[in-house]
């Protein structure tokens, strides 16, 4: 009993000694796509079996975080929403149709005449309007859903290129044409996506055997890289374009006020399979783009999206899933150490969930990836006398209407596609609850449950940006207060 009770009381005693007031100089969001509650639970398990622990008992970095809440992931014509629907909710504070970015619902997906006087603004474009350095990071493609909330308006999360977008709506500029052209402002821009940036017949600077570069190529002739470059040089700023690992090595973030790196054509490698000799972590471009955005007095947004976790579940291989998790925490970890909780306030979230379950009754310590030993008993199995796994999917590719026997197949392969109940060729999102981690100033109004467009509003009124930007509505630094310090508490009870 004294084991659980000092745990208990280590963790009041933390939460007590976090400052719940004051003004966020800096504001890093982390989005885990796809990171529900029970895919989190998966993953703290699975990063405390790599390190020998049972794993149960571990915690991810953000497991350590003094406040949490939820979110209601739910749009406005789906109960249960894609990722620009809810890159649109937690980055611009508005819930919209599915398939919208950056666009009000007054807007229809695939209807560029539609989006007039519908365009919203995001949290970063709140903060780069306050004069702070503004970043995103992501291990997708930089012009896919979730990035793309904080700085596009497009009728259709899919037109990431011109080749994308149907000749009737042409009107509409695609999302990596905006990206360069509308918002060179934006001082740190990493992840994958090369392929949206150049035209037919302009040679990939690292080529991908496998990527078909018809779907992506630019048919406007434009060279979207060679543009962001002379627009750096024209504004005699400091800048690099990096495409490789040695490249984001190199980059001397006292020298650099600019960053754009491309690291694939598509999308970037899962955590798993990365060459990490050519090819960055999440944690390793968090670091860069850290120390490129601090330099900034009046302080920075960060956008981080861990993105894979997502992919990893659609195809039913949560080994995959799993491994990006332990890759977020590690991100989330990096900047905790760059960073202060007294002027950055942290949220760690997910847009939505996944049909992605922990089934059964396995024994303390059992591999999470593995089959289930019910209670310690291999021989206890379901009514068709097989084996099955403790983790398990509702829908997806996994389904076989004659249940595969699991008794001599290596589940823990990275490659192994989870069994599901329907059949599906991509496995669905769920629609429950997702979890909000914070810390930092203001992080306590997280506490509860709350609309997903709450996420971003908060986050201005934190920082003092946006909506409460000087001459506007009051924020946090109007409302910080003289109260007893957390400290004095904490003492007083221990």
């Amino acid at each position: 009993p004294t084991y659980w009770y000092e745990l208990a009381e280590d963790e009041l005693r933390s939460t007590l000694e976090e400052r719940q007031m004051g003004v966020a100089r800096n504001v890093i969001l982390f989005l885990g796509d796809g990171m529900g509650v029970s895919t989190v639970t998966a993953g703290r398990i699975l990063a405390g079996q790599m390190l020998d622990k049972k794993g149960e008992e571990h915690k991810l970095s953000f497991d350590s975080f003094p406040y949490t809440g939820l979110s209601k992931t739910y749009n406005t014509d789906s109960q249960i929403t894609d990722s620009a629907a809810s890159a649109t909710a937690f980055l611009c504070g508005i819930k919209t149709n599915q398939g919208l970015l950056g666009l009000s619902a007054s807007a229809q997906r695939g209807m560029c005449n539609t989006t007039q006087n519908a365009h919203v603004d995001s949290i970063l474009r709140w903060s780069s309007t306050a004069g702070k350095s503004t970043g995103i990071v992501t291990t997708t493609r930089i012009t896919h859903a979730t990035p793309a909330g904080a700085y596009a308006h497009s009728a259709d999360r899919d037109w990431e290129t011109d080749r994308a977008i149907p000749d009737s709506e042409k009107a509409c500029e695609d999302i990596a044409l905006q990206l360069i052209t509308r918002n060179s402002d934006i001082n740190v821009i990493l992840g994958g996506g090369r392929g949206a940036f150049y035209p037919d017949g302009v040679p990939d600077p690292d080529p991908d055997p496998k990527f078909n570069t018809n779907k992506t190529s630019r048919t406007d002739g434009r060279n979207l890289i060679e543009e962001w470059k002379l627009d750096k040089r024209n504004k005699m700023a400091s800048h690099r374009f990096v495409y490789d690992k040695q490249g984001l090595d190199e980059v001397n973030v006292a020298e650099t006020d600019f960053l754009l790196g491309l690291f694939k054509q598509g999308h970037m490698s899962y955590e798993i399979d990365r060459n990490k000799t050519t090819e960055p972590s999440l944690s390793d471009m968090v670091e860069k783009a850290i120390g490129i955005l601090s330099k900034n007095d009046k302080g920075f947004f960060l956008l981080v999206e861990g993105g894979r976790i997502d992919h990893g579940h659609h195809d039913n291989r949560a080994s995959r899933s799993l491994h990006e998790v332990v890759e977020l925490a590690e991100a989330v970890e990096m900047a905790t150490k760059l960073t202060s909780k007294s002027d950055t306030l942290t949220v760690v979230t997910a847009d939505h969930s996944h049909v992605f379950n922990i089934a059964g009754y396995a024994s303390r310590g059992n591999p999470i990836l593995a089959v289930s030993d019910i209670f310690g008993d291999v021989n206890l199995k379901a009514t068709d006398k097989m084996p099955y796994t403790t983790i398990l999917y509702g829908n997806g590719p996994g389904y076989n209407s004659t249940r595969q026997n699991l008794t001599y197949v290596d589940t823990e392969d990275k490659e192994y596609v989870y069994q599901s109940a329907v059949p599906m060729n991509s496995e669905t999102h769920g629609g429950e609850d997702v979890a909000i981690y914070a810390k930092g100033p203001q992080s306590f109004l997280y506490t509860g449950v709350h609309e997903q467009s709450y996420i971003p509003i908060v986050m201005a009124y934190a920082s003092c940006v946006g909506p409460f930007a000087e001459g506007k509505k009051p924020c946090a630094r109007e409302f910080t207060k003289l109260i007893p310090t957390t400290e004095c508490v904490s003492r007083w009870l221990f």
